[in-house]
């Protein structure tokens, strides 16, 4: 059985989700959010998320990561520095727990699970809603973003493990 951990990787609010395909049914296993102190240091807020994405690791023991690329951010490239930071932890922690590592573009995410690559939270939200067929849209749209990325690795039949 493939076990998939998505990660919506963020400095303040790094969203998590772990699903499984059982039969003709997508299974949640768990979804939540790594929240750090702003006025932390970025070592210890790092190191935060990279212990508890470690504990997520090793709770659902998952066969694959699929994770959000960083974007450029033209306006604000500290963030998209920041936001490697965090990509950078957690892959580190999912090559050392022997995962399969994909990486998906947000507009790839998108454009799978709604036909559009520029889909709002609330439309992301209601297919993820939808495909997991829970009674409510995941909350906050970090663990939905998370367990889109999730669907989207289940859902792509080739993806390209090596890409940047």
């Amino acid at each position: 059985m493939e076990r998939i951990l998505g990660i919506d990787p963020g400095l303040n609010r790094t969203g998590y989700g772990v699903i499984h395909r059982e039969q003709n049914r997508v299974i949640l296993d768990e979804g939540g959010v790594v929240a750090t102190n702003p006025s932390q240091p970025l070592a210890e807020r790092i190191c935060e998320i990279a212990c508890e994405i470690r504990e997520v690791i090793d709770q659902w023991k998952p066969t694959a990561l699929a994770i959000e690329q960083v974007f450029s951010l033209g306006k604000n490239p500290k963030s998209a520095i920041l936001l490697a930071h965090v990509r950078g932890a957690v892959l580190a922690n999912a090559f050392e727990s022997g995962l399969k590592i994909y990486h998906y573009k947000p507009t790839q995410i998108k454009k799978l699970l709604t036909g559009h690559g520029r889909a709002s939270k609330e439309q992301m939200q209601h297919v993820v809603k939808t495909e997991l067929g829970l009674s409510e849209v995941p909350r906050p749209h970090d663990v939905a973003d998370a367990l889109a990325i999730a669907l989207c690795h289940l859902h792509t039949s080739i993806p390209d493990q090596y890409a940047a």
